[in-house]
């Protein structure tokens, strides 16, 4: 252990953030110092914050440092809780209440067509990026965290689960390649989240290895059992893996490929016709379809391009994919955009709809739609075309008195 460490971040355009400085002593009683613009305001909140995590980890002797940028209640207990645990051993958790909305559970077939990238260790992007309407946030434990803040960034994104309003956002969490993301696991599991992304994902152990780490830390079998896992294939490798990896855990309900990684395995550029990447977006779509889960494909990363965007959307959902990742809240509206119905998709989705619930109401075990009977998974998929046409702004919600 140290008795001498900083932890977070201050400095020219850092918002929303502080900097602790903490050294643990033998003796001498506790000196907290607070730098802020904001101290005339808060100064004495922070105070009492900074005393309160002290008292809570009994430390009696310290001298401890905040600079602050306008950082709020969670993150600052959370800076001040990572110092001190690099000063001493304990597995307590200094933690507020959690936001009664930010406990509830998602579905698997929960739509997924935009999810918003944020840095873990940034807690700037993350306390108003609901507003934008992403289906999820995702809150990156893996490449947007410099391995030196990979440890501080657990404890802001484990108290940001439980404490930001993320606008009914499903929340996800990247985890860091296994098996640094075993430990990941420890700080998110029991704190609200709904989706773990396993990146760089190769073998179907990998997800079986997630699974059984999710379940000890999580005692209940119900709770566990609806922390989704969207596994990531990176490499061609995972490509060839795909259906398996899929098909790993009932836990596993989108498989998503990021495109980046998976050109440099290759040895080669990512290009905008994207002629590269196609046969692993194929093989991606088909393996998720045939073990019965969403398919995600790649973000795109000129944040400037939205005619790029577009058209990488919309051949993405020709394809079949079901959504795709974004790293910039400008992107969301145009990929909810290019992934909403079609006109003819609508109509005919109506159409199935209308001819089920006429049959439901005759009695007919059998729905036909003219001369062709209409299965149960059919049905099934023109109510998902129903319920995202009204989600998207295309269809009244009281479509059928219409």
């Amino acid at each position: 252990m140290e008795n001498h460490c900083t932890i977070g971040n201050f400095g020219d355009g850092v918002r929303s953030d502080c900097r602790v400085t903490l050294e643990v002593r033998e003796s001498g009683g506790s000196e907290i110092v607070i730098e802020s613009k904001v101290k005339a305001l808060f100064g004495k909140s922070i105070h009492k914050l900074a005393e309160d995590v002290l008292d809570f980890y009994k430390i009696e002797n310290a001298s401890l440092k905040i600079e602050d940028a306008g950082a709020l209640d969670y993150v600052i207990a959370a800076r001040i809780e990572a110092a001190i645990k690099k000063c001493i051993d304990t597995k307590d958790e200094y933690l507020f209440d959690a936001l009664p909305q930010n406990t509830n559970k998602t579905r698997r077939d929960q739509f997924r067509r935009a999810r918003l990238y944020l840095p873990g260790n940034t807690p700037k992007l993350a306390i108003n990026a609901g507003i934008h309407q992403p289906d999820g946030i995702i809150l990156d434990l893996e490449d947007s965290v410099a391995p030196p803040k990979k440890y501080e960034a657990r404890f802001v994104v484990r108290n940001s689960l439980r404490n930001v309003n993320f606008y009914g956002a499903e929340r996800m969490v990247r985890i860091n390649q296994l098996p640094m993301g075993l430990e990941d696991l420890e700080f998110v599991v029991p704190h609200g989240v709904n989706l773990i992304l396993l990146p760089k994902c190769e073998e179907a152990a990998q997800i079986q290895e997630v699974v059984a780490k999710i379940h000890a830390i999580e005692k209940d079998e119900e709770k566990a059992s609806n922390i989704w896992i969207m596994p990531i294939i990176e490499s061609a490798k995972g490509v060839m893996n795909a259906y398996q990896i899929a098909s790993a855990s009932p836990q596993v309900v989108a498989m998503a490929i990021g495109l980046e990684d998976y050109t440099a395995d290759l040895g080669t550029q990512r290009t905008e016709e994207g002629k590269e990447t196609y046969f692993a977006r194929c093989m991606l779509v088909n393996a998720a379809r045939a073990a019965g889960i969403q398919a995600i494909d790649s973000v795109y990363s000129d944040i400037d391009n939205m005619d790029g965007l577009t058209a990488f959307a919309t051949f993405g959902k020709s394809l079949g994919f079901e959504g795709m990742g974004c790293i910039h809240p400008r992107q969301i509206m145009v990929i909810n955009a290019a992934y909403a119905p079609e006109q003819k998709e609508i109509d005919k989705a109506k159409r199935i709809v209308v001819a089920f619930h006429e049959a439901e109401e005759k009695g007919l075990g059998v729905v036909a739609l003219g001369s062709k009977m209409i299965d149960p998974p059919v049905v099934k998929r023109a109510h998902k075309t129903i319920t995202l046409a009204i989600k998207s702004g295309i269809l009244a919600e009281d479509w059928r008195e219409a």
